[in-house]
């Protein structure tokens, strides 16, 4: 099995409707996220996935949630968790990189994004 990540980062307002503490509040976070792809075949080239590749779709994502209040995006009914944030991030991978989106044993898919709000605390988010 052959893995690779990509990181990238983006910058965002928010608050949580329905917690009841600090976080019902509008604050904000400098956001890590990385892509993790996996599969048992290489390329011709010998990559699992050209990196650059990767890297473009989880820009063209991370871009579009950088310096928002994450709060008037639909997808995130008001209460935009790191858990939903990642699976928001993985959607519009797949939507830029269908082949990512698992279907073969052992073609390339994308297992896993992982969204760090602060350097302790990461959710991830694995599709079924």
């Amino acid at each position: 099995m052959f893995q690779v990540r990509v990181k990238a980062d983006f910058a965002a307002a928010h608050f949580l409707k329905d917690y009841h503490g600090k976080c019902e509040n509008l604050h904000g976070h400098n956001y890590k996220v990385y892509a993790h792809v996996q599969g048992k075949m290489l390329d011709e080239g010998g990559m699992l996935l050209d990196f650059t590749e990767l890297k473009k779709a989880l820009k063209a994502v991370c871009e579009k949630l950088d310096h928002t209040n994450l709060n008037d995006i639909a997808f995130f009914k008001q209460n935009p968790s790191a858990e939903r944030i990642a699976m928001y991030i993985y959607d519009g991978i797949i939507a830029q990189i269908p082949s990512l989106k698992k279907t073969d044993e052992d073609a390339a898919c994308l297992y896993a994004v992982d969204v760090f709000e602060t350097d302790n605390n990461r959710a991830r988010y694995l599709p079924e």
